[in-house]
């Protein structure tokens, strides 16, 4: 059987803060910060989205052009936490919370029809050309999920427990 060609590392992971970028203008359109006041009930202003956004706009696009420069196993750990808690488990989080909370998720259209594969994409580059072990990838990708989760906590909860 014939291996499927894929691109190459250096390439597909302009691909990531490409879908962010989209993500972010979904989320914005979507009101994302009027769903968070109203539909799960804590403050979020416009304010703090941008600010967030940008942030991790900041942090995507500085871990891409690293590895795009020059790839080393730390540098594509750092990318896979932080690509994986904005894209893959953020996609889990519009996915989940727009029944939880019956109404769209501002964000929902761009995580399922661009972070999904651009995320499995990735990950099999990855997995393929041998920049990280799977078991250093699936804990690289656990530690998006504790990010992402840290993210959330203070940023839409406040550090409330």
């Amino acid at each position: 059987m014939a291996k499927i060609k894929l691109p190459p590392f250096r390439k597909v992971i302009w691909l990531m803060p490409a879908a962010y970028a989209l993500h972010i203008v979904e989320e914005y359109v979507g009101n994302f910060p009027g769903w968070v006041t109203h539909d799960v009930h804590r403050h979020f202003s416009y304010l703090l989205f941008d600010l967030n956004n940008l942030a991790f706009m900041i942090i995507l696009l500085t871990l891409v052009t690293i590895n795009y420069r020059n790839p080393t196993p730390l540098k594509t750990t750092s990318l896979v936490v932080a690509a994986s808690a904005n894209l893959f488990w953020d996609a889990l989080f519009h996915l989940f919370t727009t029944p939880l909370f019956n109404h769209y998720s501002p964000g929902l259209v761009t995580a399922m029809l661009l972070y999904y594969p651009i995320t499995i994409l990735v990950a099999l580059v990855i997995l393929r050309e041998g920049r990280l072990s799977p078991r250093r990838f699936f804990l690289s990708v656990l530690g998006g999920l504790f990010l992402f989760a840290f993210v959330v906590w203070y940023g839409l909860f406040q550090f409330a427990v």
